[in-house]
């Protein structure tokens, strides 16, 4: 008998695409996806914030049904060049929202980076779309919020971070087996095993150079300070229903192994690779088959050693902020997200130094009022004045 073989298993209707932030490194990785794969994918919405070049340039190579631009001042400038095209144009955060409540396409691609995410993300899935989450900060801000209008909507948030990626893949076919623990890997970032001394002096070019991976600048200095690990902690969390206790993080500076999971017996699963995020991308798109591609593949026969060791948080203070902020609950995820977004924003501005970033994200959770079950509302206001009281700090 012939071995049944997945690739005929597609269904023969296009899945359509809504990708928000297409023209970051996430957007831009899952056009490269859909190019490779026309006859499985559609892009049929396409918004970013301010590059109006590259969405016009993308609006014309897949022809979407709607784009939007949200900086208004680039508005003219999209709307002119995609005249004549029968492409809809919106400009504004509102639009974002208008958008994703659109019916023409099934799957959103959360790509827009930080808090801006969280309501575009809200709104698709109260329309049930099935979401690939690309945006972390949707759940650290609200994930409560999110997964409760998940379940009850009964769509599906598949991962796009590699790490959650790979814990959401180890679990398949895992159901009814209790998670003992999670371990996510974390390449340690560029200034790896350095002491407060060396950090007081990095500058905007040095933290942006990541290792292992190619990613936009928020995230790049995220993890060279290990708040994203942090800040994936806390999404983890809320993706699979699980206690601070159960999710440890440990230091894998090669980047092969993307995470693991250990059960009740002790048996650890790990999901591995090569760094590429069109990987994960991919998966959640076409999930829950894998579709076939060229990426390079890792090379077991190659003389390799895969290291693990504890992250040092007395160093990366960041990453101690946010494991505090998760056993915290509350709004304290939400405050310490909106504090990070504006410390970062002042150092890639170069306003502030780069370990003062910790001390404002520390001064801004000990004074913003600790909520312990905030409503939606209460997450907005909460997220305003931690903006409001850490830009304080930096004069933006």
């Amino acid at each position: 008998m012939e071995p049944v073989s997945f690739q005929h298993t597609h269904s023969s209707t296009i899945k359509t695409i809504g990708i928000f932030g297409s023209t970051g490194s996430i957007g831009k990785q899952t056009l490269d996806v859909i190019r490779t794969n026309p006859s499985l994918f559609k892009a049929t919405i396409l918004t970013a914030h301010s590059n109006a070049d590259l969405l016009i340039e993308q609006a014309l190579e897949f022809f979407p049904q709607a784009v939007v631009i949200t900086d208004t001042n680039k508005y003219n400038q999209v709307k002119l060049a995609l005249e004549g095209k029968d492409i809809a144009v919106m400009a504004g955060e509102e639009a974002l929202e208008e958008a994703a409540a659109m019916s023409c396409y099934e799957f959103m691609m959360a790509g827009i980076v930080g808090f801006a995410g969280l309501k575009p993300t809200l709104m698709a899935i109260s329309n049930g779309k099935n979401i690939g989450l690309a945006n972390k900060e949707t759940l650290v801000v609200a994930g409560d919020v999110v997964m409760k209008m998940a379940a009850e909507k009964g769509i599906s948030i598949i991962p796009v971070d590699s790490e959650h990626s790979a814990i959401y893949q180890c679990l398949v076919g895992e159901d009814k087996n209790p998670i003992e623990k999670i371990i996510l890997t974390a390449s340690g970032g560029p200034f790896f095993g350095k002491k407060p001394n060396y950090l007081v002096n990095i500058k905007r070019e040095h933290a942006i150079q990541h290792p292992n991976w190619s990613m936009g600048a928020k995230i790049s200095i995220d993890s060279s300070t290990l708040m994203n690990k942090g800040l994936e902690m806390i999404e983890a969390k809320w993706l699979f229903n699980l206690k601070p206790s159960q999710i440890e993080v440990v230091v894998h500076q090669q980047s092969i192994i993307h995470s693991m999971v250990q059960f009740e017996d002790g048996s650890i699963k790990a999901q591995m690779g090569l760094p590429d995020m069109k990987l994960p991308i991919q998966y959640a798109m076409a999930y829950p088959n894998r579709l076939k591609n060229d990426f390079p593949r890792y090379n077991f026969t190659k003389s390799a050693v895969l290291n693990f060791e504890p992250p040092d948080i007395k160093t990366f203070r960041n990453l101690a902020l946010a494991i505090a902020a998760m056993h915290k609950g509350g709004n304290m995820p939400c405050i310490l997200n909106a504090a990070n977004e504006i410390a970062v924003y002042g150092f890639l501005k170069n306003r502030v130094g780069y370990i003062d970033m910790t001390e404002i994200i520390e001064r801004t959770m000990a004074t913003i009022p600790f909520i312990e079950n905030p409503s939606l509302e209460e997450y907005f206001e909460s997220d305003g004045e931690a903006r409001s009281f850490a830009a304080s700090m930096i004069n933006i």
